[in-house]
This record gives C-alpha cells, sequence and structure tokens, in this order.
C-alpha cells in the first residue's frame, strides 16, 4: 500500500473542474447538515465546522440516525480518519488516524466519560448514542482545552441533559428498531419541556441483543462457525436533567444511570470435569464457561455560566462531573475482577473582551481519577491520578485570515498501590509519579473566495503516560494477552531454545513522555451544489508508547500441573515499549448534488503508521486500519428516501511482527425511508439492509480478529416519532 499523491491530487483537481456545471440552487435532502450551521459546541468561541483550522467533523440528525450502532466507535467508523478497535458487537472504541486509548479523549457535553474503555478494548465506553443530539470529532487549539494528552483527537457526545435553553413546550422523539442479525431490540426516547426560566430533560433507553450471526468460516482448530458465542448485550439507562435559565446566569444539574451485561466474544474460561463412563473408565470431558462483563456507572453533572458581563471578562462558565463507575467480569455467577473508576473533574474558563484583535478564553481544568482493580485477574495495580492544568486560546481575525492559537500546561501525578505487586509476588516499589507536560498550537483558516478556504495547523503536545501504560502486569482475560507496562523490563532466559522463560523486574529507566509534532493542511470547497474537504497530516511522536508483541508466550503453571500430560498453549506476552514514531495520510470526503433528486457523497481515507527509527528491520505499528474507500447514491423525492453505498477496506499487509495480514472486503448497503407527515411532528419508517453481499470481514485494528469478523448480512426495520 502507498501514498500516491498524483492520483489523489487528480481526483481534486477533477472536483474542482466541475464546479461550473453545477447548478445555483442547492436542495437539501432530509438526511444532509447544513455545514454552515453546524457550531461545533466542544469549542468555547461558537466556532462553525468551515472556521476550524484543523478537520472537524459533525454526526448529527438523520446522518447521526442513519449511523447509530450499539457502540461509539462502530457509530463513528464512516466518519474519514476514523476506525473502530471492534470487540465483537459489543464494544468498541474510536481509533483516528491510527491513534486510540489515551490519546482519544471521549468526553460527554465537555467532559471526561471517566469510564474504563481506554485501559482495554474489551470495555464498553459509557456514552449513548441513541440519545445523542449530535457527535463531534476535533483535533487542533481546542482539543487542549480537555487535555494536552489528547494527541489523536476529541470524540464529544453532545445531549440536552442539561438544559440551557428556555422551553415552553414539551418536545422529543421515540425510536425503535429490531436487527435480525442479533435480534436487536432497541427502543430510546429523549423529551424535553419547561416552563417560564425552568427547563427539564429526561432521556431512556432499552436495548438487548442475542449471540450474532456471521459468514460461516473456519476458526484456527478447524471448527466451522456461522454464530459468535458470548456476545449477546443487555443494557439500559436514563439521564434527568433540570436548569433554570436566567437572563444573565443559567444553571443545570443532571443524573444519569447506565447498566449494561455484555458477554465477552472470543473468550471464555476452560472447565475440566471427570466423567465415568459405562466401561468404568474415566473420560476427561472440556467445557467452556461464558464470562460476560457487568457494567454500571452513576454521574451527575452540572453547569454555571454567567453571561454579560462587565469588565475585562465578558462571560465565566463552570462545568464540573462527578463519576461512579465499575465494571465486573463475571464467570458462572461469580465475580472474577472488577474494575472502578470514581472521578471528580472540573473546568473553569472565562471569555475576555478583544484586547488588540484578540478574543479567546483562559482557564482551569482539575481531573481527580482514583481508579482501582481488585479481584484474581487484576493486571494492574489500583491507582490515584491527579490531572492540574491552565489553558488559554485565542483568535484573530486579520483581512481574509482567522488566525487561532492555543497553549495548555499541566501536572499529572499517578500513585500506585504497590500492595498489587507484592500480592503478585512482583519485586516493585513505585513511588509517586509525576509529569509536568506543555503543549501548543498554532493555525489559521485562509477565505480564498466565497466557496474555498485553506486551512493550516501546527500542534506541539506532551502526553503524560496513563497509569496503565506503566503499572500494567499480568493477564489480561479478555484480550487473551498478558499485558506488562513500561515501568518495568523483561528478564528473559533462552538457554532452553524449547523452554524459553522470562522474569519481569521493575525498570530502573522512566517512563518518558510522548512528544508530538503535527502538521495538518485541509482545503474545503462549499459551493451551491458542493462540498469537499480534503486533509493531509503528518504526526512524528517522540517517545511513542505501543504494546510490543514480544513472541514470548506466558503459562499458567498450575493449570499445566493439574494437566501436564497436555501441552497447553500459552497466552502472548504484549510489553509497552516506546520508540519514535511517525504517522502520516489523508482524508478526503465530498457531497454533490446531481439534481432536484439526486446526490452522491463518497470518502477515503489513509494512514500509514510506522516507527522511525528500528534496529529491526520490520517498523510497522500493530493493528492499524487500511485504506478506504466508500460511495453513496442518494435519492429523495417526496416523503421517500434511498440509499444506496459501498465502502471498500484495502487488504492490511503493512504488519507489525507477530501480526497476520488481512484481506481486504466490501461492504454494501441500502436502506429505504418513508416519511409520514402528521401536521406538526414526523413520523419515519425505515429498513436498511447490511452487508447485502454476506462478505466474511475481518477488522484489523481488533484484538479478536480472527474470531469475531463483523456481522453477516442483516435487515434493519424501526421508526422514528417526533414530536
Amino acid at each position: 500500500m502507498s501514498f500516491n499523491l498524483s492520483k489523489i491530487s487528480l481526483f481534486v483537481l477533477a472536483v474542482i473542474a466541475s464546479r461550473p456545471v453545477l447548478s445555483e440552487d442547492k436542495p437539501t435532502q432530509k438526511d444532509e447538515n447544513d455545514i454552515e450551521k453546524l457550531i461545533i459546541t466542544a469549542s468555547p468561541l461558537g466556532r462553525s465546522v468551515l472556521q476550524s483550522s484543523t478537520p472537524v467533523s459533525i454526526l448529527s440528525g438523520e446522518e447521526l440516525e442513519k449511523n447509530q450502532s450499539a457502540t461509539l466507535g462502530e457509530t463513528l467508523k464512516s466518519v474519514p480518519g476514523v476506525n473502530s478497535t471492534y470487540f465483537g458487537p459489543v464494544s468498541s472504541s474510536p481509533i483516528i488516524r491510527g491513534l486510540d486509548g489515551p490519546r482519544v479523549k471521549v468526553i460527554q457535553n465537555g467532559l471526561d466519560s471517566s469510564d474504563a474503555s481506554r485501559v482495554g478494548p474489551d470495555h464498553v465506553t459509557t456514552n449513548e448514542t441513541s440519545t445523542a443530539t449530535q457527535i463531534e470529532v476535533l483535533r487542533g487549539p481546542s482539543t487542549l482545552l480537555y487535555g494536552s494528552g489528547a494527541i489523536g483527537g476529541v470524540v464529544n457526545v453532545v445531549d440536552n441533559r442539561l438544559p440551557k435553553t428556555r422551553q415552553d413546550t414539551t418536545s422529543g422523539r421515540v425510536s425503535a428498531l429490531n436487527d435480525s442479525v442479533s435480534n436487536e431490540r432497541s427502543v430510546s426516547t429523549d423529551l424535553n419541556g419547561g416552563s417560564g426560566k425552568v427547563a427539564w430533560h429526561l432521556d431512556a433507553f432499552k436495548r438487548k441483543t442475542d449471540d450474532y450471526d456471521v459468514p460461516e468460516f473456519a476458526l484456527e482448530d478447524g471448527d466451522i462457525v456461522d454464530t459468535i458465542d458470548n456476545s449477546d448485550i443487555d443494557s439500559q439507562g436514563f439521564t434527568f436533567g433540570a436548569g433554570w435559565i436566567g437572563d444573565d446566569v443559567t444553571v443545570a444539574l443532571s443524573y444519569g444511570r447506565l447498566e449494561t451485561d455484555y458477554g465477552i466474544p472470543g473468550h471464555a474460561h476452560e472447565d475440566h470435569e471427570e466423567h465415568d463412563e459405562e466401561e468404568g473408565h474415566d473420560e476427561e470431558v472440556i467445557e467452556e464457561a461464558a464470562v460476560f462483563a457487568r457494567m454500571k456507572q452513576d454521574r451527575v453533572q452540572s453547569t454555571v455560566d454567567w453571561k454579560n458581563l462587565s469588565g475585562l471578562f465578558t462571560e465565566v462558565h463552570w462545568h464540573s462531573a462527578y463519576t461512579d463507575y465499575q465494571h465486573s467480569e463475571i464467570e458462572e455467577g461469580v465475580v472474577g475482577t472488577t474494575f472502578a473508576n470514581d472521578s471528580l473533574e472540573s473546568r473553569l474558563w472565562a471569555k475576555h473582551k478583544a484586547v488588540l484583535g484578540w478574543e479567546g478564553v483562559v482557564g482551569l481544568h482539575y481531573t481527580n481519577s482514583e481508579f482501582s482493580a481488585f479481584g484474581e485477574e487484576a493486571f494492574t495495580p489500583s491507582t490515584d491520578s491527579t490531572n492540574a492544568a491552565l489553558f488559554v486560546l485565542e483568535e484573530k481575525s486579520i483581512g481574509d485570515f482567522l488566525w487561532q492559537l492555543g497553549g495548555r500546561i499541566e501536572d499529572v501525578s499517578h500513585k500506585p498501590d504497590n500492595d498489587f505487586f507484592i500480592d503478585n509476588e512482583v519485586d516493585a516499589d513505585f513511588k509517586n509519579l509525576t509529569y509536568t507536560a506543555a503543549s501548543a498550537s498554532a493555525g489559521f483558516v485562509y477565505q480564498v473566495n466565497d466557496n474555498q478556504s485553506i486551512a493550516l495547523n501546527y500542534a506541539f503536545s506532551e502526553r503524560a503516560p496513563s497509569s496503565s501504560e506503566i503499572f500494567s502486569n499480568g493477564l489480561h482475560i479478555s484480550t487473551s494477552t498478558y499485558e506488562v507496562g513500561a515501568g518495568f523490563d523483561l528478564v528473559i532466559d533462552d538457554s532452553d531454545p524449547d523452554d524459553i522463560e522470562f522474569a519481569v523486574v521493575q525498570s530502573s529507566h522512566e517512563v518518558d513522555k510522548e512528544i508530538s509534532n503535527n502538521l495538518d493542511i485541509t482545503y474545503r470547497i462549499q459551493a451551491d451544489n458542493l462540498q469537499m474537504n480534503f486533509s493531509v497530516f503528518y504526526n512524528q511522536i517522540d517517545n511513542y508508547l505501543f504494546q510490543q508483541n514480544t513472541g514470548l508466550e506466558f503459562h499458567d503453571h498450575e493449570a499445566e500441573e493439574v494437566h501436564a500430560a497436555e501441552e497447553e498453549e500459552g497466552t502472548p506476552v504484549y510489553l509497552f515499549t516506546q520508540q519514535d514514531a511517525e504517522l502520516y495520510g489523508f482524508e478526503v470526503d465530498v457531497d454533490w448534488h446531481l439534481n432536484e433528486y439526486l446526490r452522491v457523497s463518497a470518502f477515503t481515507d489513509f494512514t500509514r503508521a510506522r516507527l522511525a527509527h528500528s534496529d529491526d528491520n520490520n517498523t510497522n505499528l500493530p493493528r492499524i486500519p487500511p485504506m478506504r474507500l466508500g460511495a453513496e447514491l442518494h435519492w429523495e423525492q417526496d416523503n421517500w428516501h434511498a440509499e444506496l453505498g459501498a465502502t471498500h477496506y484495502s487488504k492490511q499487509d503493512e504488519i507489525a511482527d507477530y501480526e497476520t495480514q488481512t484481506d481486504g472486503y466490501t461492504l454494501v448497503s441500502a436502506s429505504f425511508n418513508y416519511y409520514v407527515p402528521l401536521g406538526d411532528n414526523d413520523l419515519t419508517l425505515y429498513v436498511k439492509g447490511n452487508n447485502l453481499t454476506n462478505e466474511l470481514a475481518k477488522v484489523h485494528s481488533s484484538f479478536i480478529k480472527d474470531v469475531a469478523p463483523l456481522p453477516a448480512r442483516s435487515f434493519v426495520v424501526g421508526a422514528k416519532y417526533n414530536f
């Protein structure tokens, strides 16, 4: 796979050359958004997508409902530059330009989700997309408000849980669907109302699925499967919020509860039992006990906004959240491991008057996270982490240029519970680790003419490593890996090639900060009937932290002693390693109205990620998504809307050591919507077909790609009612 710039250049020139034949009146289809009116709520200056110096994608309205999935990663995977970790249909987090984990900040209405999804791909994000009003994917200066560690980007899930506008009538929506591939039954509702200065919000959802079907394929042991066992979901939640909206002061408070039980596909413990046979001999029978996860979260969120102030500062905002999160892995009704996270986050910032033409905000940001892990299969110690930061974001218009500057300095500390290592017979004693991370960003948007603009942004970011990247030391059951943090070294005894042993010892070297230098250039066209974005990026990261497959295997010797006659398969050992890396690529998306009834949308994206300096001949980074190319034809007339689309995923053969290639595949989809007019209200009936050719599709970025491919052909029927 190669970065063929000439082909992309020809594509862009072809699009530009087509502009004169476009009509002057732009029709709007129901699944479209007016990009000029899409305001980035995560930006404190209230800028639109077109005013950002770096690419920003927003899913909202019909487009968000069309892409909705049970997980955040799958909901966003059609956004250019965004892929999914895909741990089956039960859990997936977004990957932005090849970066995931702690490098991608996932927030809810501007504040961290505070779950354990950054610790492992088997942990679900606690962001429910069925009740969201829009989802924003952004990077650049605005990300500095949320943490300099977000070198991959920020995903902001926005809903109405904190009312900020007066509403004298009751409005809302109700939706329901059924998906044939897993017999999914989902219902959700979103209600908003108020009287005078008081407003309220209530949303709720319920989702239940069975194990999902896949195209028939063979596992490594030769077994043929067409259903992925242990991939069911039982999830529900609600949020209630209320606000007092004054002329100059707004106060809002919300409480949300989320509960999810879900299977962990691709993994089960083996139970060994002896059974008497009729001949009188004992025969061992191996049965697999399914493991499932139970996640609960309680979240309280508040806002206090002061506006129309006199003096230097015209607005002051104070947003806070307290989250009580718990994730347990359960086998045969017994809790094996529990991960918990109690977090408190608060952000105070103020918008100032123009000073020499510069408008902007300054603020303080504080987060305390008490993460704990306990149980026989806990692989990381309980850790108390604190983050305190000062940030600034400024903008100034000079002629056709809009300049954007940002800066942040933060202090990060991790205090682990060393009893974890004592209990696991590991010789380690970590002191309180502290990091000071400084970040800055500078960019501009140049308005070439009424229809075209060029945006450029440079960002320098320092990221302190997360606690799990430093302190992990143990068997991670769900991903079937043995994880060793960067705070440790492996001492290998290979004197016997048939029985290589290793020991884990505390490293004498400190785990360094990641240092990222990212350059991003975007060219935009916003014409009457054409919308196009073309972005290229280059990201050079010093001390890049990644999980490297060492080629070693961990063996449970206690289990082997019980069954010494069997040759037990070991668990691969993954070590968090630091090495310089570079990532570069491009994203293109086009939306073109052919006439009053037809429009074509298309996108392509590509990320190349490799180690910058390596003694090994193989410099590829692991689990990097392949190049994609997708297109959709949209037809709309009267109350009918139909779509036919296909997305091709290229073969991924730029792989790291101990990785396997992933074949390319094409996913074909179609949908039909009928809009029933009901006075001032809306009823939409729809049917969607996914993977219509029943393609066997494996996600290269997934830890369990060979045992849990994407779903088989499916049909979704549903209804949405807005009032």
